[in-house]
């Protein structure tokens, strides 16, 4: 009985150890990258400074953008005698994030590191909602849950970002939570579609980019009706019970900007938009570059700071790294494509509950990417983090073809190949903080 229980909680005990050294990992980066080292941190923190010093819900302004002197800033390495209190271009965004920070900030008396911990707890929930994610998409393959955590964990531009101030850790969070949610949704009878609403409710409240689970959550619904041929009527009542609750709780923040922006942007977009006027435009790269060399730099620039691309992306790697990362990429792709493969030529050992699961994330991922592709219509923002919203998904695609890979090798063996991997890639943080980042910044 005793073995058969260890056996059991075996994937939790190593998703516990995967988040004590992911944690460790992301305290060195949040004590050793200098102050301001991470794109956007300023502004975040002028953010939660403003509700801490009793300021209100801060006004995306005319002038909080100054191009030329976060240009002067990051090339200078932000030195004392430039203040960064000027940087407030995100002050349009949705307010939940700030608003569990100001406690820290307050308790900390304004310290940096506090709340870069903060980011850093949000990280670490990333990588429990993964495993429940893909756990429950893949139910009996633990290994791809484990896995897929791992992936997420390791990847150092991801460790640098949730060992910052800013909301992209909290909105990856709610993101998960969502999916998690939607996946066992896919698979319950009787549920309270509610809860789910209530979890999108807060996605709206935590930044835009996690606006994916709107749609997300309209396919999920749609995938059940499907799947389930239920009548038209079952849909809506579905469709209704979840997205009352979240306009609900959404509601007063987009009066809020309606009252401020006007109603024509509840978000603050536009006003954001008209802001960060100055910001390199993907038109003006297009007339000097022309199409190809568009496209090459969009793709290069995007993998690298996928991978890692640190400061603000002044740092890159060296390239026989991202050369190295190309061919592990390409190697991951290549076993997800074959254990595709294999699924599709024999479609009967393939659970339908499986496939809906599969699609939902797709579909995440595929919103994600085409936020992405949107916004890069019109400003240039080549910056690999913008797809972090998708890293479960991709986490899911890494671990499927890794497995794939790896039954070549005896059964035995192949737990020890894949903790190789992953401590190759923990050894890879740290060579990224010490040799790349801190001389560097």
């Amino acid at each position: 009985m005793a073995p058969m229980r260890v056996r059991r909680h075996l994937p939790v005990l190593i998703l516990a150890i995967l988040i004590l050294v992911y944690v460790a990992i992301g305290t060195l980066y949040a004590v050793l990258t200098p102050a301001w080292q991470v794109p956007d941190e300023p502004a975040h923190y002028n953010y939660v400074r403003s509700l801490a010093e009793g300021s209100g819900f801060p006004v995306l302004e005319p002038g909080d953008y100054d191009q030329d002197y976060l240009r002067r800033l990051t090339s200078q390495k932000f030195p004392p005698n430039l203040p960064v209190d000027p940087l407030e271009y995100e002050d349009h965004q949705p307010p939940l994030y700030y608003l569990l920070a100001t406690p820290v900030y307050l308790l900390a008396g304004g310290a940096l590191l506090p709340l870069r911990l903060l980011s850093l707890v949000f990280g670490a929930g990333i990588l429990v909602v993964a495993f429940g994610t893909l756990r429950t998409a893949f139910p009996g393959q633990p290994a791809v849950g484990l896995m897929g955590a791992a992936f997420i964990a390791f990847i150092p531009q991801h460790i640098a970002v949730t060992a910052a101030v800013n909301n992209d850790a909290l909105a990856e969070l709610v993101v998960g939570g969502t999916l998690w949610a939607l996946a066992v949704y896919l698979g319950a009878s009787e549920t309270r579609p509610w809860l789910v609403g209530i979890l999108v409710g807060i996605a709206l409240l935590t930044k835009t980019t996690a606006y994916v689970v709107v749609g997300v959550t309209v396919g999920a619904v749609f995938i059940r009706w499907w799947r389930e041929q239920r009548p038209a009527a079952w849909a809506t009542r579905q469709l209704a019970w979840i997205f009352l609750p979240a306009l609900l709780i959404a509601a007063p923040w987009f009066v809020r900007n309606g009252l401020t922006y006007g109603w024509n942007d509840p978000l603050g977009l536009a006003q954001h938009k008209a802001i960060v006027e100055a910001q390199p435009r993907s038109s003006e790269w297009l007339a000097a570059h022309g199409w190809g060399g568009l496209l090459t730099r969009l793709v290069r620039t995007t993998f690298q700071s996928f991978w890692g691309q640190f400061g603000w992306m002044a740092v890159p790697l060296p390239p026989r790294i991202y050369r190295a990362l190309v061919l592990l990429s390409i190697l991951l792709a290549a076993g997800f494509l074959m254990r595709l493969v294999r699924r599709y030529r024999s479609p009967r050992s393939v659970d339908p509950l499986t496939v809906s699961r599969c699609l939902l994330l797709t579909l995440s991922a595929t919103l994600t990417f085409s936020a992405f592709c949107w916004y890069n219509l019109t400003f240039v923002q080549h910056q690999g983090r913008y797809l972090f919203p998708a890293l479960i998904p991709l986490a899911a695609a890494a671990a499927l073809g890794l497995d794939t890979l790896t039954k070549v090798a005896p059964r035995a063996l192949r737990p020890w190949i894949w903790s190789l991997v992953f401590a190759a890639l923990a050894a890879f943080d740290i060579y990224c903080l010490f040799r790349i980042i801190r001389p560097n910044l």
